[in-house]
């Protein structure tokens, strides 16, 4: 009898490599970035593009399936193979307020009132109703800056191209947001260099001391073929996480009643602790919350202490007012406090943006950030929420902040720019990083930038020091195309101007040049994080025109081509979504992580659409 327990006892014990798949039990469909954790323990997996997940767990151990808005699910392990099925959450209305003959719905928490939809008998005598239907209504709210997108310029008149580098991303998932509940986007929302850059590229690293490197490959252009399509690609020299130096963090919450929600609070609040996991030892942090004014939850606390910095994240709830600025002051403070000479000083902002009380506009936040950021102290900024996301104030307090921007939709996305790519969106290795092109007007006579529009620069800005521009994180690659218009091409973009009538007309033709067969060249500058002096680096460019183009390139200039469809763009040529997808598909040859299937399977849901 023994020795029958003690073999039972044995094979319940027995470590396995547990493997599953997670759908929603509703529709089947797979939940993506569905966190999988090991009762008791650290242990945690999430899982892929396809629901499914893989984990260590003993027989007898049990497994915790959590995902927002769904129910989280317990599971006991007893073999290899464990499918769960989630069940979505029900979501109670908050109070409903009879006012007259309709109705108003409590905001949850913040004391405002909502239009909603009632149906059912209601009397004039009584101010009431019976066996009401009640449904919510959204109201937009959200905010986009305009894009007046950049239009074709002749070499003879400006024969440089001057422009700062951008590495956020957050136009891409923002975008998908939109595409995964059945809407396009608004045009605006659309940043074409942004939805390029959302994907990593294979370009040479940096070998030397120079903390970047750059490459340029050119071939025809998918969506005008008698044009020539130039890519430029940068890529940052990568620290292994463990070698990054230690970081003091101060996570800045909004905690308002806008914040409250499962795609909103409670979203902020898993992906912070995705981030948790991953904090070092000789990490810090400290989280300050603002709602009708700001405060510090926690002060600065060492990543050893993970327990310590998860319960003052769970213990965050959504009520009132937004005071924006002053929780930035704030946070500015307490990382100045805090702040390692040597280290990644930053603050992480997670908000919808809507700031109402104190300092709120965009230029008012532009001018507090511009002046904290001479501190050392850089702002990433991390924006949620659906409905009243006030993207263009993100922009502005990423820009000045010397920071970088990303919009999280889901898990998976927070698990991208939280974990996966931890060491480029907190690290900096590169700053005030500018690119300047000249063409060549023997072989160019016209030229765009797709993208950048809000990172132009005057072409003086280049050699001026004192003139800000955006920073490169570890490992990080960026993108830029230019579209081409070869001489002796016929150009239907730029249009003619009349004769001068008091002084001669200079002529592309009468422009003396010096022969060379380089198509382009291209300059950059950066600056060592801690270092005011920038220095530069060149490389010439002569366009082969064997049209052997990379898979990456392929790619990208589909992704660019998709971002001018979704604009509207009058450059978009015969560009369409099944040229889009066909491009694509030749570029799958680095997506060990399926984000390039899953820009795919977007363009394919895209088609289908029509704008609201």
């Amino acid at each position: 009898m023994m020795l029958v327990l003690v073999a039972l006892g044995t094979a319940w014990g027995q470590t396995l490599t547990v493997k599953g798949q997670v759908t929603d039990g509703a529709d089947g469909s797979e939940i993506i970035g569905c966190t999988v954790q090991l009762k008791g323990t650290q242990q945690v997996t999430f899982t892929d593009q396809y629901g499914k997940y893989s984990i260590e767990a003993k027989k007898g151990e049990t497994l915790i399936f959590s995902y927002i808005a769904y129910k989280k699910e317990e599971r006991v392990v007893r073999s290899e193979k464990l499918d769960v099925k989630l069940q979505q959450e029900d979501y109670e209305l908050a109070e409903c307020v009879v006012v007259g003959y309709g109705s108003s719905r409590k905001a949850a928490r913040t004391g405002s009132t909502r239009p909603i939809k009632v149906t059912g008998a209601l009397s004039k005598s009584k101010i009431a109703f019976t066996a009401p239907v009640i449904t919510y209504e959204h109201a937009n709210a959200e905010e986009y800056g305009s894009i007046n997108e950049n239009a074709f310029k002749q070499v003879g008149d400006a024969p440089l191209s001057t422009f700062s580098i951008d590495v956020d991303a957050a136009s891409y998932s923002n975008m998908r947001r939109f595409i995964n509940k059945g809407e396009l986007p608004p045009t605006d929302a659309i940043r074409t260099e942004e939805l390029v850059n959302y994907f990593s590229y294979d370009y040479p690293k940096p070998m030397g001391n120079d903390p970047v490197k750059f490459s340029i490959e050119a071939g025809a252009c998918p969506w005008n073929t008698a044009h020539r399509l130039v890519r430029i690609g940068l890529k940052a020299k990568e620290i292994p996480s463990e070698n990054l130096p230690a970081s003091n963090l101060v996570f800045l919450i909004d905690v308002s009643g806008s914040m409250w929600g499962p795609n909103r609070l409670d979203l902020v609040k898993s992906s912070l602790k995705l981030l948790v996991n991953n904090l070092r030892d000789k990490d810090k942090v400290a989280i300050v919350t603002y709602a009708g004014r700001a405060g510090v939850n926690l002060e600065s606390t060492p990543g050893s202490d993970k327990q310590k910095i998860r319960e003052a994240i769970d213990e965050l709830t959504a009520s009132g007012s937004t005071a924006g600025g002053e929780g930035i002051l704030l946070a500015y403070k307490m990382a100045k406090k805090n702040f390692m000479a040597d280290g990644n000083n930053r603050i992480i902002l997670c908000s919808d943006g809507d700031f109402n009380v104190g300092v709120s506009s965009a230029e008012g936040l532009e001018k507090l950030v511009e002046a904290e950021r001479k501190s050392g102290v850089y702002l990433t900024v991390l924006g949620y929420g659906m409905g009243n996301y006030k993207d263009k104030k993100f922009q502005t307090l990423a820009e000045k902040g010397n920071g970088n921007h990303a919009y999280i939709d889901n898990m998976q996305e927070a698990n991208r720019v939280l974990v996966n790519e931890f060491g480029s969106t907190l690290h900096t290795v590169a700053k005030d990083v500018k690119l300047q092109v000249e063409f060549n007007p023997s072989l160019v006579q016209a030229y765009r930038l797709i993208g950048y529009e809000s990172r132009l620069l005057k072409d003086e800005d280049f050699n001026n020091d004192a003139k800000d521009a955006g920073d490169l994180g570890a490992g990080h690659t960026v993108t830029a195309f230019y579209e081409v218009v070869p001489v002796g091409v016929k150009n239907t973009y730029v249009g003619k101007v009349d004769d001068l009538k008091y002084q001669k007309n200079k002529k592309p033709s009468t422009v003396q040049t010096t022969g060379s067969n380089e198509l382009l060249t291209v300059k950059l500058r950066y600056k060592d994080p801690d270092k005011s002096t920038s220095k530069k680096l060149e490389l010439p460019f002569i366009d082969s025109k064997w049209d052997k183009e990379s898979g990456d390139f392929l790619f990208a200039s589909a992704v660019a081509m998709y971002g001018q469809l979704l604009r509207e763009s009058e450059f978009k040529g015969d560009a369409t979504y099944e040229k889009v997808i066909d491009l694509a598909k030749q570029g799958l040859n680095n997506d060990d992580k399926g984000y390039r299937r899953e820009f795919i399977r977007l363009v394919e849901a895209t088609k289908g659409l029509e704008r609201k």
